[in-house]
């Protein structure tokens, strides 16, 4: 059978005569950028909505612990009301039980520091008695917003009232109270707690929300009872109408939005919820604007990198279009081309696989490496090992110190992870944020022990000071697995959920430690050689 052979390029060239190769390379060029504007787009937008999930989920969480901080406030400041109610209807207001009751609420005051004070007062609003240990009985509160409410309210439960000055002191109070009946039903006084402004601002205090973050707690008519940033002239002021009060609250009890404050103008990711048992109703809310304020950083710093590389892409697209216009008829010259293409796609794949700030395997690479590695265990019946590295309170790391110093920190413990990689088959990876992995072929759970205290005593050998580690320097927490696979029995995701498992164990014992998992059944023959990493 006759062997059949190639055109000579002169034919070759003449069999595409007429027809230019130079719009579609334009095209092909052309599509490319736009793809890739398209990605840098898509990966932009994407990463803002991740930010602010995460930041609707921190909003959300403190909205729940000031929920929580004030249930428990407003709880404790009832219980003893429900008592002294209960006292006053059975035992009455005589002289003798009056003194009884003096020395009980001056007592309650000093136990509870949250308390401003506890008072009685009769149907008239004159004081019958109170906390203070000199009693006063020429004031009468009669005019007070929850006198008003009890004596035209035949309601027992509590009843949590507007901010409002102490008469006895001037300072700004919260008031609880509940209703106290005469033997047939009738209005006989009200039980009143009153609780000190200061001891809801300091807690509030402690919460790191930024410049333009916002933390209020209302009554449930929409009063406004405290707010942080604290201003003295919005203490009362009726939020009914506002949106979390007329838009969110009729919709469910609890619920996170964006809403444009009419107070001071601010967009702010705004987490809210009803207090269960209590007319009360706390928000936490994050600024927009600050919660993405390091989004747009890097949302310039990325645009103007893929600005530079579809740049690059286009020029060297034009200088591959023009060489192919050129070099249709040579064979040689389309080989050039050619080889000039795969060495720019040799170089893209490379610094695709490469994490830009540690410089050690970026996360897709590590989960390529990972199927393949298990498939080899696989194959060859070895085990596979994992350690999971992860910086203890880095995060605090980078709000004392900047994130310049945290991308400096998580260099040099790059370092460290990746002089840890003894054998070629090895890989380090950064797993992702401050989170770092090493992948151990062949080797089972003693080994990757060793190696993974070995990579903790040298982050800590290190000494790089973080004052907001109780040792004075950086520490890593780390997560190790190791498990011989089986086929059709195991897969990749186990090995990674092991260490993750692990990690967390080491966390939950107080950090810069070692833990380990493996699964049931090799556990009991690799227990008896492995280290004591607790």
């Amino acid at each position: 059978m006759a062997r059949s052979r190639s055109l000579p390029p002169r034919l070759l060239g003449a069999g595409f005569r007429g027809f230019s190769l130079l719009p579609l390379a334009i095209s092909f060029v052309v599509l490319v950028c736009l793809s890739l504007l398209a990605i840098q787009l898509w990966m932009t937008l994407r990463a803002r909505e991740v930010q602010l999930d995460e930041a609707g989920r921190e909003s959300a969480n403190l909205a729940q612990a000031v929920a929580q901080h004030a249930y428990d406030t407003i709880k404790e400041a009832d219980t003893v009301l429900v008592g002294l109610v209960e006292r006053v209807e059975t035992d009455g207001v005589s002289d003798p039980e009056l003194a009884r009751m003096h020395k009980l609420l001056v007592n309650r005051v000093a136990e509870l520091r949250q308390l401003h004070g506890i008072f009685i007062y009769a149907s008239d609003g004159s004081w019958l008695v109170n906390s203070q240990k000199t009693l006063l009985s020429n004031l009468n509160n009669a005019d007070r917003d929850y006198f008003n409410y009890h004596r035209t309210h035949a309601d027992r439960g509590p009843y949590v009232g507007p901010p409002v000055r102490s008469k006895s002191t001037g300072d700004w109070i919260v008031t609880v109270s509940r209703r106290i009946n005469m033997p047939d039903g009738s209005f006989g006084g009200v039980a009143l707690a009153t609780i000190d402004m200061n001891y809801f601002r300091l807690f509030y205090e402690r919460f790191s929300i930024g410049e333009k973050g916002a933390i209020f707690i209302a009554n449930g008519q929409g009063i406004l009872l405290l707010r942080r940033p604290f201003d003295e002239s919005l203490l009362g002021r009726d939020l009914s109408q506002f949106p979390v009060f007329h838009d969110y609250l009729p919709k469910g009890p609890v619920g996170t939005a964006v809403i444009r404050s009419r107070v001071d103008g601010v967009t702010r990711i705004n987490s809210y919820r009803r207090v269960e048992e209590y007319p009360l109703v706390v928000s936490a809310a994050l600024s927009q604007d600050e919660v993405l304020a390091a989004w747009r950083l890097d949302t310039v710093m990325q645009n103007a990198v893929g600005g530079v590389l579809v740049l690059l892409i286009a020029f060297i697209g034009y200088r591959v279009v023009r060489q192919i216009d050129l070099r249709v008829k040579s064979e040689a010259g389309l080989v050039e081309a050619r080889n000039e293409l795969e060495m720019i796609n040799e170089t893209l794949a490379r610094l695709a696989s490469q994490d830009g700030l540690t410089g050690l395997a970026n996360r897709r690479h590590f989960d390529q490496s990972l199927l393949a590695e298990f498939s080899r265990a696989q194959r060859e019946d070895s085990s596979l090992g994992l350690v999971l590295i992860d910086v203890d309170f880095f995060k605090q790391y980078n709000d004392i110190y900047g994130h310049v110093a945290g991308d400096e920190c998580l260099r040099k413990i790059g370092k460290v992870v990746a002089y840890s990689m003894r054998r070629p088959g090895d890989l380090a990876a950064r797993y992702g944020g401050e989170e770092m992995v090493i992948l151990l072929p062949g080797t089972e759970l003693p080994g990757a022990l060793a190696v993974a205290e070995g990579v903790r005593q040298a982050v800590q050998s290190l000494g790089i000071e973080h004052s907001g580690n109780a040792l004075g320097v950086v520490t890593a927490s780390v997560g190790v697995a190791a498990f011989i696979p089986k086929h059709l029995e195991n897969q990749a995701v186990e090995l990674v959920e092991l260490a993750d498992t692990a990690l967390y164990k080491a966390k939950a014992l107080g950090r810069n430690q070692v833990c380990y998992e493996s699964s049931s059944e090799i556990a009991a023959e690799q227990a008896a050689t492995a280290f004591a990493f607790r």
